[in-house]
């Protein structure tokens, strides 16, 4: 029966015998099976390089280069193939060796023609599957995300794509955000949507230890090289071979070690402390930086070498309060977590909850969030999280609109216009975590009209507490503020004009 166009494949025959080679061909070209042949180990390499196969049926004996190389060279540059090889019986042991490094069947010279087929059938079958598992995953990631980074926010959605283009190379990658934003996920995200997938993830955090232990984890020691090195110890470059290796917050990095890292991403080679010998390593650098570069580079803290050689390519993730769209997102997949993880059945959030996650700042971005939910989920008992599950202090209750008859909006009514303005600007501080440009921005106000109105409400209050702790005593107040009493006078008849414009 003819291959359906569904399930085609395309197909390597690689064999020193041209007669052979051709006759193989022949028998699954009859099938709508699309091969080309190669009648030598290094023109079949270089068509591995060249094209891309479904399936690659190669002899293991062979003048030049044999099928054992044929099959790693396979698994090295076209994973997704799967590789046949073929022997006579004198060679059993070596089809059973590349059974053992990945090849998916053996077959005997001379070939029977029904076995081929039956095998190569086989083939289409795994590899439909295959093609079935990549189509759903890429479904998933459409509609859920890259690899669990949630997101739909064009910030987020320019990372993803981003993350796309950079997850097949070996580019190195330098990812720039606040704490909290996902800096890890992302790294994780790069390793497992490459071909490195397989290998080892290792990551490390370059702001947790001092010069000393950071140059011996990366890079690991010989034994007597320091006091207390009594044994060999490989470095994480080593334990990443083959691999990736995530170094966070590499802006903390000391200058030392800048350089040693610099070298290592330039010639592929490390050596142990103690040691002069140098150890090929074969590893996928990503790193991840909280802090301004640029300005570590122009205060000499950071090597401007390093970081163009870093900075292949650049993700920047933005902070949960500039993408809040996505927030709605976010929470059903936390709920999720951690329902599953303490037996719980929290459906919803109450509306005061929602209002609160809309008008906080989020400084501690997604993973304050995922950490807020987690705590709130843990001592609720209603299936909805509500204002009651927060604890005291909970910097979210301030950030929840106020309720009528409190201090709120409907409370400022018949109160003077400085009063109204000074509760709508401190509320707007409070959800811009401080930021007087983006809080002048949502006001609709200048910045330096912002700062000003701050700067008065700080004399205000300074005087109000003089006022207060002298007993209502302008000479006292005055020295206590130490001004004369004419300058406070003139401050106190200044705020009680109440200007209706600066």
């Amino acid at each position: 029966m003819a291959a359906s166009p569904e399930t085609q494949l395309n197909v390597l025959v690689i064999d020193d015998e041209k007669l052979h080679a051709q006759t193989v061909a022949e028998i699954l070209e009859r099938q709508g099976y699309h091969c080309t042949v190669a009648t030598s180990g290094k023109e079949g390499s270089r068509k591995i390089d060249q094209q891309a196969f479904d399936l690659i049926i190669t002899d293991l004996k062979m003048g030049d280069l044999d099928g054992l190389a044929i099959l790693r060279k396979a698994r090295e540059v076209q994973q997704e193939a799967e590789v046949m090889v073929v022997t006579g019986y004198g060679d059993v042991k070596t089809a059973v060796t590349a059974l053992q490094e990945g090849a998916s069947h053996y077959l005997l010279k001379p070939l029977d023609k029904n076995e081929l087929l039956a095998v190569v059938a086989k083939s289409v079958e795994n590899l439909s599957r295959n093609r079935a598992l990549r189509d759903l995953r890429k479904q998933l990631d459409e509609r859920f995300g890259f690899e669990g980074i949630i997101g739909s926010d064009p910030k987020m959605m320019d990372v993803i794509n981003r993350l796309k283009a950079y997850a097949p190379t070996k580019a190195t990658v330098l990812i720039l955000g606040e704490n909290g934003t996902g800096k890890e996920l992302v790294a994780k995200a790069l390793h497992t949507n490459s071909p490195r997938k397989n290998k080892p993830f290792v990551a490390m955090n370059c702001a947790a230890l001092n010069e000393n232990l950071l140059d011996d984890e990366m890079f690991g020691h010989e034994p007597g090289a320091f006091t207390g090195a009594d044994k060999m110890r490989k470095g994480r470059f080593e334990h990443a071979h083959g691999g990736t290796l995530f170094l966070d917050e590499v802006g903390d990095m000391p200058l030392a070690l800048q350089a040693k890292l610099l070298r290592v991403l330039e010639n592929g080679e490390v050596s142990r402390i103690g040691s002069n010998e140098l150890l090929k390593v074969d590893v996928r650098l990503i790193a991840a930086t909280n802090r301004n570069l640029e300005t570590l580079i122009a205060d000499g803290k950071f090597r401007q070498d390093l970081y163009f050689r870093l900075k292949v390519g650049t993700l920047r993730l933005p902070p949960l309060r500039e993408r809040r769209d996505d927030i709605p997102r976010l929470v059903p997949h936390f709920l999720n977590e951690f329902n599953s993880r303490y037996g719980k059945h929290v459906s919803e959030l109450s509306k005061g909850v929602w209002k609160a996650f809309e008008h906080y700042s989020w400084p501690g971005n997604v993973r304050e969030l995922r950490n807020q939910i987690e705590s709130m989920i843990v001592v609720d008992s209603d299936g909805i999280l509500g204002m009651d599950d927060l604890p005291d202090g909970d910097s979210l209750k301030g950030a929840a609109p106020v309720s009528s008859g409190s201090a709120g909006a409907d409370a400022l009514i018949g109160k003077p216009l400085r009063e109204v303005e000074r509760f709508y600007m401190e509320k707007a501080l409070e959800i811009t975590n401080g930021n007087r440009e983006e809080a002048s921005r949502m006001l609709g106000i200048g910045e330096r009209t912002l700062y000003r109105s701050i700067r008065d409400w700080k004399i205000q209050d300074e005087i109000k507490a003089a006022l207060e702790n002298a007993g209502g005593n302008l000479d006292e107040a005055a020295k206590a503020l130490k001004i004369s009493r004419a300058e406070l006078e003139k401050k106190l008849d200044k705020f009680k004009q109440q200007p209706e414009e600066e």
